[in-house]
């Protein structure tokens, strides 16, 4: 299992087209996927699931990967969240 935090930084949050991209890349890969945010986590897979935790700008989220390409599957979702500015590693 890998485990990574990330501070969002969208202004709007998570908002509909970075949470498809965010699908879209977990349905790629064999690893299941979560995103932890204020104590609920959701699959990473359903766009319906993390729109609902209503993620805005300044707030941290962790994502989650187990499986057997789950450091692939983490590698691309930093991608996708630092490519589309919607998120930066988090820091300390």
């Amino acid at each position: 299992m890998v485990e990574q935090l990330f501070t969002i930084t969208d202004k709007l949050g998570i908002h509909a087209r970075p949470a498809g991209s965010l699908v879209k890349v977990a349905n790629q890969f064999q690893s299941d996927t979560k995103l932890a945010f204020n104590e609920k986590t959701v699959n990473l897979r359903s766009i319906i699931q993390l729109m609902s935790l209503g993620v805005k700008q300044g707030d941290h989220v962790k994502i989650i990967a187990e499986g057997t390409d789950e450091n692939e599957l983490m590698e691309e979702v930093k991608t996708v969240l630092q490519s589309e500015g919607l998120a930066n590693l988090y820091e300390k």
